[in-house]
């Protein structure tokens, strides 16, 4: 079989059109960007400055746990309110019931910490719902391990 001339140029042309459309179109993965959260840097709380607002402010944030609920009865940041799992339809359910009174500028604290942050199936969908409602001043509580490591064993408040 021969290719005539005409057809080898076309392909010629053709081949690195197609490598460099492919190769903008192909996302980019990386370890860090494979579960890239949704929030931003400055929108991360860490617990030290959280405990300090509750021992001693008078304006306190909303503080939503959006954790399985027979964790949230174990133990709970003090004056945190319970959505439930974020990852189930039920959890975002809560959390929309939630936050429905609320001023969309209100103050918001979300945490899970039932397991390692960046596994946590429940605080980027919570953060998402919260988001596409509007809402414009949502933290997210830095718990990079769990709530008893990052949380509990430093002695911050709890109920």
């Amino acid at each position: 079989m021969t290719i005539s001339f005409t057809c080898m140029s076309k392909l010629l042309l053709i081949l690195p059109m197609t490598l460099a459309v492919a190769v903008t179109m192909t996302p980019v993965v990386s370890g860090d960007d494979a579960a890239a959260d949704p929030w931003a840097k400055g929108e991360l709380l860490e617990p030290a400055a959280l405990a300090k607002v509750l021992k001693s402010s008078n304006e306190q944030p909303t503080i939503i746990c959006v954790v399985f609920p027979v964790l949230y009865r174990g133990r709970h940041i003090l004056h945190a309110k319970l959505a439930g799992p974020a990852s189930k339809p039920e959890g975002i359910k809560a959390l929309r019931e939630l936050v429905a009174s609320m001023p969309k500028s209100a103050d918001i604290v979300i945490y899970c910490g039932c397991c390692p942050m960046d596994k946590c199936p429940n605080i980027r969908p919570a953060y998402q719902a919260l988001k596409e409602l509007g809402f414009s001043h949502i933290r997210v509580l830095d718990l990079p391990t769990n709530l008893h490591s990052d949380w509990s064993e430093k002695g911050y408040p709890v109920d």
